[in-house]
């Protein structure tokens, strides 16, 4: 399994999109690959948000996640 970081989320969404295009897998099963990345994308805005209001440095993992590392 590949690590979670902006570019494979991002690489997993077109990849499910083309195999929606293609007919490899149905709409619906797309539908949920994207509601997963979603709240990925929703978690990661609070946490910036959270530490944004605290005035505290955006943490380590999200730098990461944003920076392919």
């Amino acid at each position: 399994m590949e690590k979670l970081n902006a570019k494979n989320l991002k690489n997993a969404l077109w990849e499910t999109l083309q195999a929606v295009k293609n007919g490899k897998i149905q709409p619906g099963e797309a539908d949920s690959v994207a509601t997963q990345a979603r709240e990925i994308i929703r978690t990661t805005n609070t946490q910036l948000k959270i530490a944004s209001q605290s005035k505290r440095n955006v943490p380590t993992d999200l730098i990461d996640f944003s920076e392919d590392k």
